[in-house]
Parts: C-alpha cells; structure tokens; sequence
C-alpha cells in the first residue's frame, strides 16, 4: 500500500511537471523540478517512507557537493587559448584532482547510504538520475517522449 502511494505521488507529480512544461524563456521553479526529482526517483528505486526519509538527505548532501565539484572542472577549461604551457600543467593537475575527489565522495555516499539502500537501488540510482535528467529535457522539448 506504501510503494501504491508513492507511485501514485511520483505519477502525479511528474504529470503536473509535463502539463506545465516550461516554455523558452521561462525560468524552471527549483522546487517543483525537486519534487519531481524527489517522486521519479523514489518511484524508481522504490524506496519505503522509512529509506526516503534517511536516503534524500544524504543524497541530497552529495548531489550538492559533486555539482560544485563539476562547476569547478568546468571552470578549469575557461579561457584556455590564452594560458601558457605552466597554467595549463597546473589546470591539468587541478584537474585530476578534482576528478579524484569525486570518485572520493561517490565511494563516501555509496558508503553512508548502503546503511538505507541495498545493493540493487544503489547500482540502480545513477542511470536513475540520468533518465529524470533525460525526461526533464525531453518534457521542455515538448517532445513528451
């Protein structure tokens, strides 16, 4: 009856999500795109109450640090036609560096939410992520698929 309400929860969010699809230059409201996040995944992965309420802060902690992380990889490849040899050797340290702290976090999240989810939803949680992505970019293309 549980996972009945969750589905029935994460299907009646993403339908307000795809009803009002943003159109070009709207902006996208940050907490109606967390709680489709929110339903698709939970739905998904089929968390309980319980493993949802110990699972999203923890996710959400890590999505928060691997997304400055990727903000600041990102950065390292601005304005690379004008540096010399030196900076770019210290970009491309930087770089592994960085590329390094994220497997880093991954293993430490992986870590902390075994204790919630078994090893199934684990593995399944990436490629998870990766179709909401996929969906929210399909549903803004009107494309509906």
């Amino acid at each position: 009856m549980e996972k009945i309400k969750l589905y029935l929860l994460a299907l009646l969010l993403l339908t307000s999500i795809s009803a009002n699809a943003q159109r070009p230059g709207q902006k996208v409201d940050p907490e109606r795109l967390q709680a489709a996040r929110i339903a698709f995944i939970t739905s998904r992965i089929e968390l309980t109450s319980e493993q949802a309420e110990k699972f999203w802060p923890i996710f959400n902690k890590y999505t928060e640090t691997r997304e400055a992380t990727m903000r600041q990889l990102g950065d390292l490849n601005r304005g690379t036609s004008e540096i010399s040899e030196e900076e770019a050797k210290k970009r491309i340290q930087k770089r592994f560096e960085l590329q390094e702290k994220l497997l880093v976090d991954e293993k430490t999240f992986v870590a902390e939410v075994s204790a919630v989810l078994n090893q199934k939803q684990i593995l399944r949680l990436n490629s998870i992520a990766r179709d909401f992505t996929r969906h929210i970019y399909q549903r803004q293309r009107g494309s509906g698929n």
